[in-house]
């Protein structure tokens, strides 16, 4: 099998950086003959003739000056030398894209890569797009669009229960599933399909309660993927969690203490945080991105009010907000106005500094009427409570389920494409109860199918297509 594409792309597959080993990559019909015009291999050994799946071992020159490589694999002066290297040749279609594809294994500096990259460049290869040879693997239907999409979810996961679900869905298993629906739709539109071409056809049809039957069995099909998507969107895109809270109560402490790091400063100095800090957290196989914020109250100038402003964004951004509270004073006044601020967000009442015995603690009384939010004492400095709060943490992100499955739905554009989906199949068997016409009913279902067909590929706009491979990095 051959690739469509004429042109040949290459790209830095690797991160830039110092490392050990850095790739630089091609793929297309003219990948093998690019790449070998700039190798040159003591052995005299050639990528055209090269046998696909191995490595040659060589150096990346200039393509106008090969030859008279001494014996020892250094060059002599006449000669520049880039860099030694193993090169890989995967000949199609038994490549990521399924075309001829050439990895460059270089030292993993910045400069060598980039030159490598230039000299490819200026052989004729293009620099690939972001996502291009991801694009290019399902454009040749080595992979669906679900799995392409899993690619950068493998890519990004946080935790392992995200790399679980990636590759679950990288190995087909929502495609799977997908497809069994898609066929499912095509038969039942087969049938309303006979009613309209051949209408005084003696024709072996589904009864209107069997139609109506096959329509509820894929509805609650697609009700259980939307319903799974609860978790898997949590695992993709990961829970937002911001510390609230008036100056000193121990916002940072709280931030260092989950992370196991001291990663904000802590000063007994009201306002040392006059910005946001993010982090991210694996709670029980949850990635919670958890944000310190300025500590709210009256701005004494310009950068504190514009700290102030940002915790209050963050607040009204946030899934989940700790609000925290000094158990070792009083409420004050901004205490109050955050309780009632934050009613209307999944709020949890941290009280900390229970460990500062010997003070005034909080009249709990006072806090009952907070709306039967859920309340953790803790205290940050010592560690107490910290297990308690994580686990109240993990209850209100997956309601009344004790851990977190890997969902298989883990894709916001896959939710809406089979809610459209759903929708037009509730709609179907609405109008099967009004006795509408087989037309109106057709329409219904082929809305539904172009809905579920946009999840793997089948019916998705270019348009969408370009946004989903521009958030990939070059190179992938």
């Amino acid at each position: 099998m051959r690739s469509e594409f004429e042109d040949t792309i290459a790209a830095i597959s690797t991160p830039l950086g110092f490392a050990g080993i850095g790739i630089v990559r091609l793929s297309g019909r003219d990948a093998i003959r690019i790449a070998d015009e700039v190798f040159f291999s003591p052995k005299k050994k050639t990528l055209r003739e090269a046998q696909s799946h191995r490595m040659l071992y060589g150096y990346i020159v200039q393509p106008d000056r090969k030859g008279g490589f001494l014996s020892n694999g250094v060059s002599p002066s006449s000669n520049e030398v880039i860099d030694e290297v193993l090169v890989s040749v995967m000949r199609a279609p038994y490549t990521y894209t399924r075309e001829d594809v050439v990895e460059i294994n270089c030292h993993g500096g910045p400069l060598p890569l980039r030159k490598v990259l230039e000299l490819l460049l200026k052989g004729g290869a293009r620099l690939a797009e972001p996502g291009e040879f991801t694009k290019r693997a399902f454009l040749n239907g080595r992979i669906d669009l679900a799995q392409a999409e899993a690619v950068l979810d493998l890519i990004s996961a946080m935790t392992e229960q995200a790399q679980r679900a990636a590759m679950e869905q990288l190995s087909g298993g929502l495609s799977k599933k997908v497809e069994t629906l898609r066929d499912k739709l095509i038969e039942l539109t087969a049938f309303v399909e006979a009613y309209i071409d051949f209408p005084e056809e003696d024709i072996e049809a589904l009864s209107l309660r069997d139609m109506n039957k096959k329509a509820l069995e894929i509805s609650e099909d697609l009700r259980q993927l939307i319903d799974s998507s609860r978790h898997g969107v949590l695992l993709r895109e990961g829970l937002k969690c911001a510390i609230i809270g008036r100056p000193n109560v121990g916002k940072s402490s709280l931030l260092n203490a989950l992370l196991q790091q001291d990663r904000a400063i802590v000063t007994e100095m009201p306002g040392t945080t006059r910005d946001v800090i993010e982090e991210y957290l694996d709670i029980n196989g949850l990635p919670v991105r958890i944000m310190d914020t300025a500590g709210i109250r009256e701005a004494r100038n310009i950068a504190e009010r514009e700290g102030v402003q940002r915790s209050l964004k963050t607040m009204q951004d946030a899934d989940i907000v700790l609000l925290v509270l000094d158990g070792s004073e009083h409420l004050h006044d901004t205490d109050r106005q955050l309780i009632e601020e934050s009613h209307s967000k999944n709020t949890i009442l941290v009280i900390n500094k229970i460990d500062l015995l010997g003070r005034t603690q909080y009249d709990m009384a006072e806090l009952s009427p907070s709306r039967l939010r859920p309340m953790v004492k803790i205290s940050a400095l010592k560690g107490t409570g910290l297990e308690e709060l994580r686990n109240t943490i993990l209850d209100i992100a997956l309601g009344d389920k004790s851990s977190l499955g890997y969902g298989i739905v883990t894709n916001i554009r896959h939710v809406k494409a089979l809610e459209m989906a759903l929708s037009g199949v509730d709609s179907f068997m609405e109008g099967l109860n009004r006795s509408l016409s087989p037309e109106l009913l057709s329409v219904e279902l082929k809305e539904a199918l172009d809905a579920i067909g946009e999840i793997i590929g089948i019916t998705t706009s270019q348009d969408i297509l370009n946004k989903i491979f521009s958030t990939f990095c070059i190179g992938k």
